[in-house]
């Protein structure tokens, strides 16, 4: 299992375990709230609630075409959950690379933010705005659909 999976699955089989133990003593009710929240935090903390990421160096090369913003994250960053949750159906139109897939994505991320990899870290036309306002960023993005 790749390690951007390892948080997501403990918190599944953590949710699960608490699940078994309620329903075991004879509490189904009680049961039922684990049942509901592990499995969000699961997905939260995954890549699933991202764009599909894609190699620095492709990136670069598709915001210099295109003139997108790169955005580079990592799964269970809650300020990249927050920046992807506030740019909604535009957070497609950016270009996302995961750093902890793309060494060269970590080493750009490196670069811009003094050599810690504090992410989201968004760079567009070769300025790197580290942990920038969401509000400024969805303003970057063509409205959806408007591609």
């Amino acid at each position: 299992m790749p390690r951007v999976w390892i948080r997501p699955a403990l918190y599944a089989v953590c949710g699960a375990v608490l699940a078994a133990v309620l329903f075991s003593r004879g509490d189904p009710g009680a049961a039922v709230a684990p049942l509901l929240v592990f499995p969000a935090l699961a997905v939260l903390n995954s890549p699933l609630p991202f764009p599909r990421s894609i190699g620095a160096l492709e990136a670069r090369r598709r915001s210099a075409a295109d003139g997108r913003p790169i955005v580079y994250w990592r799964p269970g960053c809650v300020h990249c959950l927050r920046l992807r949750v506030r740019l909604g159906r535009r957070a497609r139109a950016a270009h996302w690379v995961d750093i902890r897939r793309d060494p060269a994505g970590a080493a750009a991320v490196r670069a811009a933010a003094g050599g810690n990899e504090t992410v989201p870290t968004v760079v567009l036309a070769e300025r790197s705005y580290v942990n920038p306002d969401p509000g400024w960023v969805r303003g970057l993005l063509p409205p959806p659909g408007g591609r």
